[in-house]
């Protein structure tokens, strides 16, 4: 892909862009767009953010010009799971709090001659959106700020579903169907139970997916259960004995972060989850383990856990077409929005038919976005709370479909990678 020649007398119109947050299989795939799109429309340079806010204040950026260098690059990039120019967590101050944060940030934009700043994140990327386009407009910059939304959680608000998503939930579901088979093949005469431990804070999205797994030669998961419902730890005992008098082998889904009554996170009951990160969200795992053994104690029966961990959203090898395509669509869009004036604004996903599924962007306001979550609405989960309804099923089953192929090199997907 050559550089458009420009004339060096004009005002140069330079883009930066940065990813941010939790990486998906998807992320690069916006990126992609950014980066195509911002060429297309004009921009002399195309900069990257090294670790996303956190490395620009070091100062740290890269012209992609440098690493994408033709159109296959472009596709590689979109097959390229995790984040390609790095993320982090990185907690922006309050304006009145830290002026001197702002006023660094814009001084190094100025330098560069920024034209306009595009953030690939999820909601904690949206707050940064939020707090430098107001402190833009408080201050006359001219930069225009744009949020891209990103994350396997889909949990962010206004949006019908987020990038990233629908690959994970397709790589869930997968795995669901494979790890049934493999515990009904080892249960002659034995009973067991296995625990199946999802990400999923707040909202538990990604856990409904493992009900994709229920096929016409699956039966799916046995018992859902989502952060949404307080998990009673006692009616979930007596469920699965109920259910081991039917049945030998027993599948359960459950987010990361179901709580009790009081609560506390499911995990901390073993002592987990103690490290905390910069916008106070506490880490989570152990779930999964931790009902593994207690159903083992009360029960008598082998029991094990899986947990899902960073695989869910690194899994580019089950990505949904379906998936990569609209990520691209939002990083493009997001230029085009900033290109023709539009700042502190996010692009999302709007839903236009479901047979068959169609698309497009569309575009609001970050204040709308930022610190909201969007979550499984209670009538698409069952009564007893403990599995989720068709009208979910209904809901994620476009965002699986079709796939993404990864070139492969020696018999293993070939990634895009960021040389410095």
């Amino acid at each position: 892909m050559k550089k458009k020649k420009s004339d060096s007398n004009a005002k140069k119109r330079n883009i930066i862009v940065g990813q941010s947050g939790g990486p998906t299989s998807a992320i690069n795939s916006s990126l992609a767009g950014v980066y195509k799109t911002a060429h297309e429309r004009g921009f002399h340079t195309i900069y990257g953010m090294l670790n996303g806010i956190q490395g620009l204040l070091d100062e740290q950026y890269v012209d992609l010009s440098t690493q994408i260098h033709s159109d296959m690059d472009i596709e590689l990039l979109k097959r390229t799971p995790s984040a390609f120019l790095g993320s982090c967590r990185y907690k922006l101050p309050e304006i009145h709090e830290d002026l001197e944060i702002y006023e660094k940030i814009f001084a190094i934009l100025d330098k560069l001659e920024i034209e306009a700043f595009i953030y690939i994140g999820g909601n904690d990327s949206m707050d940064t959106i939020k707090k430098l386009s107001d402190y833009a407009i408080v201050k006359g910059h001219k930069q225009k700020f744009l949020g891209v939304p990103k994350t396997i959680d889909n949990d962010l608000a206004l949006t019908d579903h987020t990038p990233g998503f629908g690959s994970a939930a397709k790589y869930i579901a997968a795995s669901t169907k494979e790890i049934i088979r493999d515990a009904l093949g080892f249960s002659y005469h034995k009973k067991s139970i296995s625990i199946l431990e999802v990400m999923g804070r707040n909202a538990g999205w990604l856990t409904g997916a493992t009900a994709l797994a229920r096929t016409e030669e699956c039966d799916g998961p046995d018992l859902i259960y989502l952060p949404e419902i307080t998990f009673d730890i006692d009616k979930f005992l007596e469920t699965v004995k109920e259910l081991m008098e039917k049945k030998d082998t027993i599948i359960i889904a459950v987010s990361e972060g179901i709580k009790i009554a009081d609560g506390r996170y499911v995990c901390e009951l073993s002592g987990g989850a103690d490290y905390v990160d910069a916008f106070g969200h506490r880490q989570l795992q152990g779930t999964a383990s931790y009902l593994a053994g207690f159903l083992c104690s009360q029960l008598g029966c082998k029991t094990r856990s899986i947990e899902f961990s960073t695989l869910q959203r690194s899994a580019s090898h089950m990505a949904s077409r379906v998936d990569i395509d609209e990520a691209f669509m939002v990083g493009g869009a997001a230029v085009k929005s900033a290109d023709e004036g539009d700042t502190g604004k996010m692009i999302v996903i709007d839903r236009i038919a479901d047979d068959p599924y169609m698309s497009s962007a569309g575009v609001y306001d970050v204040h709308r976005i930022a610190n909201n979550e969007k979550f499984v609405p209670r009538e698409w989960v069952n009564e007893e709370g403990n599995y989720i309804t068709d009208e979910f099923i209904n809901y994620i089953e476009p965002l699986i479909q079709g796939d993404y192929q990864p070139f492969i090199v020696n018999g293993l997907p070939q990634h895009l990678v960021l040389k410095r």
